[in-house]
């Protein structure tokens, strides 16, 4: 009996011992991330290449592609993106499965991705289509930090997750910018709380530690921000962001954290190879890979339903519907096209002023033909135009505010139906004339305003003043924007100089 006793003893010591040294070993794993997608299923042109014409990049086939040639050579990968998947063409608008957009989801079901974690623009159509999105995907959704205000998941949302391979256990979580309730409109964060305590997070990554042989990070949040985190955690060996768009050509260590980005709208997969020991990567190499249309490929399922959704797109959002005499040039401060978008919304409102962020025009349109898509590319964005009354005083408080000190114009915002002229002074500025429609601003009148939800949701960041009470009036931006062309069918916009410095 004390010989089976010794013998039985002798083999658990034996298990345990090479157990332990199994884990001690160094095992490699090659992590793919994408991030900032932005609904880039199909090519596109290198807009950054000179000569004429341009190679084709990106989209969901060459992705595909690329990721199952990766996998056939080394199968221990894991694919991950870091959110933004929605927001910049028009198959946002489709249906599947009950989202708005679930047809890329779908995708990234059918090429294999394996975790992922929100984006701002994720909710941009609305927190319940957020919430839909979720349930389309087939692999885990982790944010540690977005709940609703009753602290539980948005969706089938996770806080973290644990993978396996290569015999590794990999321990991701979930993390959202703090400035995620400036990203999004009011109608879309309503009832969503944020929490961005690195006591939390450091929290998880205890609790991962004691479960994982390596803690991911799988951020949206900005490559400073990533810089700013790595310091402020002890125990996470990696992050993998999206949100800034950086083109990480190869990855980051700070303090001890390996951190890489890979661009945006699907022009880069990144490929980032570890050596993992003792709980710790020992060794890393990592780089961005091109996505360059390969057109002798063969097509495969993926660009065959690619094609097909693009089919669908195009029956609506390919018909031309105006003409542009001149380029619509996004530029810093006053722009032809957001002179045009601020008209747009006044027109249509019959308001006496209107207002537009310059951030949400999000693409120029050379002259010519102007298409839906276009404009869709132009205005990407859910946003509803609403109404509101301002004094002229208050206007006249917003002309003040976007003057600033008279050193640097506030280039945030594009107006409609105001004329100034300022001129420095010692003390700051001074304004000459304030029109209003032609007219000499009125301090007591009453005057109706018109802008984007988005943007009265940050009024005291755009206007300076907290945003009065709002009309919404059921249209889009978009829709405003699409019927005044349509309407004027041939458009020369040009800048019109509507707030002007003069120096006599």
């Amino acid at each position: 009996m004390l010989v089976r006793r010794v013998i039985r003893a002798f083999a658990v010591f034996s298990l345990v011992a090479l157990h332990a040294a199994a884990w001690g070993q160094p095992k490699t794993l090659t992590i793919l991330h994408t991030n900032d997608m932005h609904a880039s299923f199909m090519p596109h042109e290198a807009f950054w290449i000179r000569t004429t014409p341009r190679p084709m990049v990106g989209g969901f086939a060459e992705l595909d592609a690329v990721v199952d040639s990766i996998r056939h050579v080394n199968p221990n990968t894991l694919l991950l993106d870091a959110g933004d998947v929605m927001t910049g063409n028009p198959i946002t608008d489709l249906d599947y499965r009950g989202a708005q957009g679930g047809w890329l989801f779908e995708f990234m079901n059918r090429i294999g991705y394996e975790v992922g974690t929100p984006g701002n623009h994720d909710f941009d159509i609305s927190q319940r289509n957020f919430e839909a999105l979720t349930r389309v995907a087939h692999f885990p959704v982790v944010s540690a930090n977005l709940h609703d205000t009753d602290g539980r998941e948005l969706g089938a949302c996770i806080p973290y997750t644990v993978v396996m391979k290569n015999g590794l256990r990999i321990g991701i979580v979930g993390w959202m910018s703090r400035d995620f309730y400036n990203l999004v409109s009011q109608r879309s964060t309503a009832g969503i709380r944020l929490d961005t305590a690195v006591t939390l997070l450091q929290a998880i990554i205890d609790t991962l530690d004691q479960k994982a042989d390596l803690v991911i990070a799988l951020t949206h949040e900005g490559v400073d921000d990533d810089t700013i985190l790595a310091r402020r955690v002890h125990g996470l060996d990696l992050i993998v962001g999206g949100h800034s768009h950086t083109r990480l050509k190869h990855p980051l260590s700070v303090n001890g954290v390996v951190i890489v980005q890979a661009g945006s709208n699907c022009e880069n997969l990144g490929i980032l190879t570890l050596t993992v020991e003792d709980h710790r990567i020992t060794k890393y190499d990592g780089y961005l890979k091109q996505l360059w249309v390969d057109g002798s490929r063969p097509k495969s399922p993926i660009a065959s339903l690619a094609d097909s959704l693009q089919g669908v797109i195009d029956q609506s959002y390919a018909k031309v519907i105006g003409t542009l005499k001149t380029e619509w040039a996004r530029r810093r401060g006053e722009s032809n096209v957001g002179d045009f978008v601020s008209d747009a919304q006044r027109e249509a409102t019959g308001a006496d002023v209107a207002f537009m962020n310059t951030a949400g025009i999000r693409a120029d349109v050379p002259a010519g033909p102007i298409t839906r898509r276009m404009l869709f590319e132009v205005l990407p964005f859910r946003n509803t135009v609403v109404t509101f009354h301002l004094s002229g005083a208050q206007i006249r408080a917003i002309v003040r505010h976007l003057l600033g000190d008279g050193t640097r114009h506030d280039e945030s915002v594009q107006t409609s139906g105001i004329r100034c002229e300022w001129k420095p002074t010692p003390d700051g500025v001074e304004i000459a004339t304030l029109e209003i429609n032609g007219k000499p601003i009125d301090d007591r009148k009453e005057y109706l305003g018109a802008a984007n939800d988005y943007m009265m949701g940050e009024s005291v960041r755009y206007l300076g003043l907290k945003a009065p009470l709002l009309t919404d009036t059921g249209l889009t931006l978009f829709e405003v924007v699409e019927q005044k062309i349509r309407t004027e069918q041939t458009i020369d916009a040009r800048v019109e100089h509507r707030i002007r410095r003069v120096d006599e």
